[in-house]
């Protein structure tokens, strides 16, 4: 079995030289996504609600590059600079799997790549287990 590069056509992953995951199989690995537009421009800057939609519409979107939906994803890991703001994150989250959230793991970081960035999310999917 051989990988392949998850590409949704983001100029932003080009721009820093980022892979947006890898499929291999039936299985996709996302990397750790943020609240950029396809432009590479941070949505909704200190905001973890507008930042959690922003980062589920990226992940949809490269899951969708992939041959998968939102239903498939398995597994989520989200990293929050403040985790009073879980609830907001979790409204979101909610959202975005209105049929019940995947197994999801959740911690506290003291910073990511940009400060005004306040959460990312990184997400496994399996293509047809939705």
């Amino acid at each position: 079995m051989k990988q392949e590069r998850v590409d949704p056509g983001w100029a932003w992953t080009k721009k820093y030289n980022i892979s947006a995951g890898v499929k291999l199989g039936d299985t996709i690995h996302l990397s750790g996504n943020v609240a950029f537009d396809d432009a590479g421009d941070v949505v909704g800057a200190g905001d973890t609600y507008a930042q959690s939609k922003q980062i589920f519409k990226n992940i949809e979107e490269a899951l969708a590059s992939a041959g998968a939906t939102m239903a498939d994803v398995i597994k989520i890991t989200t990293y929050l600079t403040d985790i009073a703001q879980y609830g907001e994150f979790g409204k979101a989250r909610t959202e975005a799997f209105p049929n019940g959230v995947p197994a999801s793991t959740a911690v506290a970081v003291s910073a990511l790549v940009m400060p005004e960035l306040v959460v990312e999310v990184e997400a496994v999917a399996v293509i047809g287990s939705g």
